[in-house]
């Protein structure tokens, strides 16, 4: 298990693992007073959270799929990658999809957060690719 440097000034607002089996932390709301979301709308909570990522490592932003089913609640990027060397708040972008309001509390868990190893990659620029079974094929080439 990696340690990752964390501030985070309100311990209820602690990110955390609600199942020993949970890939993801919860991400809490740091909000002073309720931020509604129309529907079609978006919007920018803070989590009052900071953290230092180590190198070879990102954290992933993921919506939460109660949320997301039960009231059409998303974030506007599908998921969002928190660098390494980024050192801000942790705010996470919104989205109703629903046709209803949607009321967003202090404390309430709105987002989760997934930490991934990753390789950086250098360019070999070549003429050709190699051969493979799939080749070009894409965007439903093996049927519905």
């Amino acid at each position: 298990m990696s340690k990752v440097k964390i501030i985070c000034n309100d311990q209820a607002l602690l990110p955390a693992y609600e199942t020993a089996g949970a890939a993801g932390m919860d991400l809490k709301a740091s909000i002073e007073t309720t931020v509604i979301i129309k529907p079609g709308h978006r919007t920018l909570i803070p989590t009052g959270v900071f953290i230092e990522i180590p190198v070879g490592m990102e954290a992933q932003v993921r919506a939460r799929s109660g949320l997301a089913v039960k009231y059409g609640i998303g974030l506007v990027n599908g998921i969002g990658t928190i660098d390494s060397d980024y050192r801000g708040e942790i705010k996470i972008p919104l989205i109703n999809w629903g046709h209803e309001d949607f009321a967003v509390n202090r404390g309430d868990r709105i987002a989760q957060l997934v930490f991934c190893r990753y390789e950086k990659v250098s360019w070999e620029c070549v003429e050709l690719l190699s051969e493979s079974i799939r080749g070009a094929g894409g965007f439903g080439h093996t049927g519905k």
